[in-house]
């Protein structure tokens, strides 16, 4: 009888288990001196800072001419990093590719929509479907990789950087796209139906008819080409992935950083691929971090408060793990005229935000402040002279507050009492035909994130804890239930049948949904169903709508019902809610738009449905969401909060810790519910019934004597 050993438990996480760690980027071949490597890791060090990353941006300093290699400038960092106590991460060095490539061949530029080539001298302008290219990346990938891998200092590797920039237009990828379709679709009669290709005249008889994607009009057909363009970023990044795995320790973790706005990234298919997620979580800083302030959204970088939280748990929901931030602002972000230096205190906040929300590595982008370059105002820890000055203080003390309160994050998860229910189809959807306007008139391509970002804007002023959960991810209803009590569905334009099926018996065993306008009017494929909406959730929700109108202005709302003399005001859309049976709970003060409701709420089953036709203002919204949601569970150990404040929460083996923010210049002051221990400031303990003051832009983290 033969017996089988059992597998060895590989933990790629280790790095990563003792809570949040603070980190920079790190340049030292960007620096005019870069003899003085020994000052910066000790800088680091009084900073705090344990983890640095390195080598993913200078492709032609690894090999200034092709096939001529570099390899022992990264020595000395990685070696003194080691002596210092920092950990590494490494960065293939493929997102910017060597002039010497670019002249030898030029055919390797992505080639835009209008068909034009991208041109030379940024970065990210390569076609990196090409297995031309590939070659070329491999090479550098093995060699670099090869020589510096198993160096006992490095903990990670990131693979590319910001991957998906643009929609690659190239003729060779077209002509690959024509087949992907055809792989999906027996016959081109299926797919002349399933498209609708009659209208138009827009039937084909091959697939090889089948136009390319720069003059199209049908919404099916972009659905599927934005797919396939994710999938190759997917596949890249899956591709480096397979080429560096065999060339590090078994220990040494995979990830990336993505950037969540880029129109090719699929994150949750490449959190797949990874060990741990990893991404950019900037924000603008000063008056925008006020949580009174409303900003703009249409950006690459939160500028609210509300839009700050909704990245950070959206980058825990690429892979509903803790995540690795490996970009973050410390001096300031952006251009030159984008030069917002945080106040004293945001940058802790910004830090403990996304620490409580499941970040395990907040990395700052960059040590140095660069003298020469298209980021050289991008203000890093160190400013021009390359003095330690107030960013450098303010980051070690977070990174003292961080040691004082590891042994309660240690493996703590973030709460979480509401599922925000994203998906990349309906943003793709949108940004083909937005349903928003811009206040010009003209069409909002991001129309999506504005109606996401109004109901988790809601969540949050409603107290609640929210965790992103894309469709692809959603469980059936009863593991649904077990984790989230509420689920809101908001400007998912298209759903799968699955979809709408699992949210019905998600209400009828208990849940509460929170339906915002836009959702479920098309399939899976994105055609728009020919029911009447919002199709089989019609009876949970106890209305339907046919009409519906995009709105040029706003309109005044009406509260009623358990919402009665609330005031408020509608933009955006509406979806004309007819009551069946629901109870109106919002109207319209319009002389047309005042036969149909804006706001239905109804009972079906165990659970409920609160429907929203609109995108109602700030203050309406929450009320409205507060009126069907349960209380917030768990609820902080405050009796409520200042309107300044926000709280969130984690849970690990030690107990229960709440991260309290003061989004505001001003005091603000909370009366304990029950007892607390407060972590950053020696265990000092407050009794239930004690008033403790948070300073301007303060930041307060207690253990919950509830579980403590």
């Amino acid at each position: 009888m033969t017996t089988t050993a059992p597998r060895r438990r590989i933990d790629r996480l280790a790095h990563w288990r003792r809570g949040p760690r603070l980190g920079s980027a790190y340049y030292n071949e960007y620096l005019p001196d870069p003899s003085r490597l020994a000052i910066d890791l000790q800088l680091m060090r009084e900073a705090g800072l344990s983890v640095i990353r390195v080598g993913e941006s200078v492709w032609s300093t690894w090999e200034p001419r092709e096939g001529v290699f570099d390899l022992e400038w990264l020595t000395p960092v990685l070696d003194g990093a080691a002596d210092h106590g920092i950990d590494v991460i490494l960065g293939t060095p493929t997102y910017a590719i060597p002039p010497w490539l670019q002249v030898k061949h030029p055919e390797l530029a992505v080639v835009r929509r209008d068909g034009s080539p991208v041109p030379w001298g940024g970065r990210q302008e390569v076609d990196y479907t090409s297995e031309l290219f590939r070659g070329y990346a491999r090479r550098v990938i093995e060699t670099v990789v090869g020589r510096h891998g198993r160096h006992s200092a490095l903990v990670a590797v990131q693979l590319d950087n910001e991957a998906g920039l643009h929609l690659i237009h190239n003729e060779q990828l077209v002509a690959r796209f024509r087949g992907w379709v055809a792989d999906r679709f027996e016959t081109p009669d299926e797919l002349n139906r399933a498209w609708g290709l009659a209208y138009w005249s827009h039937r084909i008889s091959s697939f090889d008819e089948l136009w390319a994607p720069a003059g199209n009009t049908t919404p099916a057909y972009d659905l599927a080409w934005r797919r396939f363009q994710a999938e190759q970023t997917t596949a890249y990044l899956a591709w480096q992935a397979e080429v560096v795995r065999p060339l590090v320790a078994e220990t040494t973790a995979l990830t990336t950083c993505i950037a969540y706005g880029r129109p090719a990234m699929d994150d949750v298919a490449v959190g797949a691929t990874l060990d741990i997620a990893g991404g950019n979580a900037y924000a603008i800083a000063q008056d925008a971090l006020q949580l009174e302030r409303e900003g703009a959204g249409d950006q690459w970088f939160a500028d609210d408060v509300p839009q700050l939280v909704l990245l950070a748990d959206r980058m825990r929901g690429s892979r509903q793990e803790p995540f690795l931030v490996t970009e973050t602002g410390a001096a300031s972000i952006g251009a030159a005229h984008q030069t917002r230096p945080p106040y004293a205190g945001q940058l802790g906040q910004t830090a403990w935000l996304l620490a409580s929300r499941g970040a395990r590595l907040v990395s700052y982008w960059h040590w140095h402040t660069l003298h020469s370059g298209w980021e050289s105002h991008w203000g890093g820890i160190l400013g021009h002279d390359l003095r330690p000055g107030r960013i450098h203080g303010e980051i070690a003390d977070i990174a003292a507050q961080f040691a004082a309160a590891e042994d309660w994050l240690a493996d703590a998860v973030p709460d979480a009492q509401v599922a925000i229910l994203s998906s990349r189809d309906a943003e793709w959807m949108m940004d083909f035909e937005p349903p928003l306007a811009r206040a010009d008139g003209s069409a909002d391509p991001r129309s999506f994130a504005r109606i996401q970002r109004s109901f988790a804007r809601a969540v949050l002023d409603a107290g609640l804890q929210a965790g992103v959960v894309d469709e692809r991810q959603l469980p059936d209803a009863t593991a649904m239930l077990a984790r989230f009590p509420i689920v809101v569905a908001a400007g998912l334009f298209c759903l799968a049948d699955r979809t709408m099926d699992v949210l019905v018996e998600y209400v009828r065993r208990g849940g509460v949904l929170i339906l915002g306008p836009r959702t479920g009017v098309a399939d899976g494929l994105g055609r728009v169903r020919s029911v009447t909406a919002p199709g089989v959730l019609r009876a949970a929700a106890g209305v339907r709508h046919d009409e519906f109108a995009a709105l040029s202005g706003e309109i005044a709302l009406r509260g009623s019902g358990p919402l009665e003399g609330v005031e408020g005001v509608a933009s955006g859309w509406i979806d004309g809610l007819v009551p069946e049976g629901g109870e109106v709970v919002a109207g319209y003060r319009h002389p047309h738009y005042g036969r149909f409701a804006a706001a239905v709420a109804h009972s079906f089953g165990e659970g409920r449905v609160l429907t929203v036709g609109t995108i109602a203002d700030r203050a309406m919204l929450a009320r409205l969401l507060a009126a069907v949601a349960p209380a917030p569970d768990p609820a902080p150990p405050v009796a409520g909060l200042a309107g300044s404040m926000t709280a969130h929460s984690l849970i690990g083996p030690r107990g229960r810790v709440w991260v309290l923010h003061n989004w505001s210049p001003h005091p603000s002051s909370v009366t304990t519910a029950r007892a607390a221990q407060d972590l950053l400031h020696g265990g000092r303990a407050y009794p239930s019934g004690e008033t403790v003051t948070l300073g301007p832009w303060a930041v307060a983290v207690w253990a919950d004597s509830a579980l403590a």
